[in-house]
């Protein structure tokens, strides 16, 4: 799949904020902070940042590469909602990647784990294999207790929890996919939430 010449990249399913600028396939700016848990109130003013230094606005993108998690609840759905937003007010297409494919672009090891912490010792995860820069699938993303999925390894992983992604990278290994309808997208969440837990029925 061919992808736009002006992409902006998204991803909030973690602790830290990604934004990417990608024109012609080389990244000519990025945006990897951490935040305090305010993803809802910093976001928007970093992509305008971004988008300005380069004497740019949203309406000269031509495609959102957005990650629809799994990961932080609030965090993912600010990233997609924002999205959606974008996609639906312009006329930009939207490509959704899995933020564990993201993370996992950090590392160059042959055999990948890519882990985001989800309390109680479990982890969202994800395992990949990785040759000449490219990233292939081996397990999809899942919710799992982290130590007995170690345990379960037969292989050795580099685990990657954290560190700067390579969208190139993850462009290159074609793992995203292209929204068809904008109205109907919905972040991978894996889990139910806490309220939703304890709410009596």
């Amino acid at each position: 799949m061919k992808l736009p010449s002006k992409l902006l990249a998204i991803d909030t399913a973690t602790k830290s904020i990604y934004l990417a600028l990608i024109i012609d396939e080389v990244v000519v700016d990025s945006v990897n902070q951490e935040g305090a848990s305010n993803h809802s109130v910093t976001i928007m003013p970093l992509i305008d940042q971004l988008l300005k230094k380069h004497s740019l606005n949203i309406r000269m993108i031509q495609g959102i590469l957005i990650g629809i998690g799994p990961g932080s609840y609030t965090g993912v759905r600010i990233g997609v909602a924002i999205a959606k937003m974008i996609g639906y007010l312009n006329p930009i297409k939207l490509y959704t990647f899995s933020s564990l494919a993201l993370l996992a672009t950090v590392s160059d090891a042959s055999n990948v784990l890519a882990y985001i912490d989800a309390r109680r010792g479990n982890a969202f995860l994800s395992t990949y294999t990785q040759k000449n820069g490219i990233l292939s699938v081996i397990k999809e993303d899942t919710l799992v207790n982290l130590e007995d999925y170690r345990k379960s390894l037969t292989i050795n992983h580099q685990e990657v929890s954290e560190g700067t992604p390579n969208i190139i990278k993850l462009m290159n290994s074609h793992l995203f996919n292209q929204v068809e309808d904008v109205r109907a997208l919905v972040p991978n969440y894996l889990q139910i939430t806490e309220a939703e837990r304890n709410k009596v029925v």
